[in-house]
């Protein structure tokens, strides 16, 4: 949520905060131990909880999942005249890293069967790069509202090639594919615990590392590079991307409830579909066989040919109602930051950002609370086609 929402009296919000009596005890219990800086048993505890419920990797609590993202790189061995290929569809945080660490990113489009990256894509232009002795040296992959691309072609293709596989499991905590975590897959896996994600910590991330050596050097980057000395020395330049004891309590009580949280929004989810299936035009975001999504965000896609209001303009209307929606990710290649950028393909994700819309989708939404969602949505597409 943000100061504009509330300025318009924003009743349901896309992805509130679902906190309750476990976040408020952890916090306090941290609050009063004095533990306050980005060190503390909850900091562990929290690390180990991730851990524990993706099974497998060392995770590494940090102050955001773009800096995650930046260590990923980094150890990675990125850096100036390295290319690093992204999805377009995606926020910029998924690509600005690249460009932070003196890389430069290439975009590629995704495919309508699961709004993610294209693997025959990725494919084709790993082949043509490899002929011209341009292979990149990353792949940032990015699991879309909670959903995934077919990893297990991916991870082959990338193996193959010898490219290093960053996972931006930003917003698929808790989404499955043939059984085993997303964030697991790749070389590095990133998570996000912005306020609008599935679980929160106000603002925060996790890197997930495959060796606890991986592990260690992360928690070195991240806490100014400090060398093991009586005094501060410094043999190379890090960061201070430590997350603070106390909000590794919020995110400790939000871990404990993810489950259940998956389950309310899943729930959500059926109950859009239930409501507005029936709407000739209207498409929901798909989801491949074999991967079992977390439902961060409910997201819709409006036929032009049938609908005659925009997404744009139907989220206005929604908005008008105390409801809050959101347009689909604007393409990394129509960003401005990035008109010089290379790409290949665009025409999905610049037709998904052309008709997709997010719906509230939060755990904390009653059956009420989305009947009366679906029932302003049907109001104005009604009008509207």
């Amino acid at each position: 949520m943000n100061k504009a929402s509330q300025d318009i009296g924003i009743k349901y919000y896309l992805s509130p905060p679902d906190v309750g009596g476990r976040e408020r005890s952890y916090l306090l219990e941290a609050f009063d131990s004095n533990w306050i800086a980005p060190v503390g048993p909850f900091l562990t505890r929290f690390e180990q909880a991730v851990e524990s419920y993706i099974g497998e990797g060392h995770a590494v609590a940090v102050s955001c999942g773009a800096a995650a993202i930046d260590l990923a790189l980094r150890m990675s061995g990125i850096g100036p005249g390295d290319t690093v290929l992204c999805p377009s569809l995606t926020f910029v945080a998924s690509a600005a890293p690249v460009v932070h660490c003196g890389a430069t990113p290439v975009f590629l489009d995704s495919d309508f069967k699961s709004w993610n990256l294209d693997p025959d894509l990725l494919e084709e232009v790993l082949a043509n790069l490899n002929a011209k002795n341009r292979l990149p040296k990353a792949l940032i992959i990015v699991h879309l509202y909670g959903r995934t691309s077919d990893l297990t072609r991916i991870c082959g293709i990338c193996e193959r090639y010898g490219v290093t596989l960053i996972e931006d499991a930003a917003e698929s905590l808790g989404t499955t594919y043939e059984g085993r975590q997303t964030g697991c897959f790749g070389d590095f896996g990133i998570y996000s615990f912005n306020g609008n994600k599935i679980i929160t910590t106000s603002g925060g991330g996790m890197l997930v590392c495959k060796t606890k050596k991986l592990a260690e050097r992360a928690r070195f980057l991240a806490s100014q590079a400090k060398e093991k000395a009586p005094f501060y020395q410094h043999v190379e330049l890090g960061h201070n991307y430590g997350l603070s004891n106390l909000l590794a309590a919020i995110g400790l009580a939000q871990v404990e409830g993810l489950d259940g949280k998956i389950e309310k929004r899943k729930r959500v989810f059926h109950q859009y579909q239930e409501q507005l299936s029936k709407l000739e035009g209207l498409k929901f975001i798909p989801a491949l066989s074999g991967v079992s999504p977390n439902y961060w965000l409910s997201c819709i896609t409006l036929d032009p040919a049938v609908f005659k209001r925009s997404p744009e303009e139907v989220k206005n209307f929604l908005m008008a109602q105390g409801i809050e929606a959101r347009l689909l990710w604007k393409p990394m290649h129509m960003q401005p930051v990035f008109d010089a950028a290379e790409r290949y393909g665009g025409s999905v994700s610049e037709s998904l950002f052309a008709t997709g819309l997010c719906l509230p989708s939060g755990s904390s939404l009653t059956e009420d609370d989305v009947t009366v969602i679906c029932d302003a949505l049907n109001q104005t597409l009604k009008v509207a086609n």
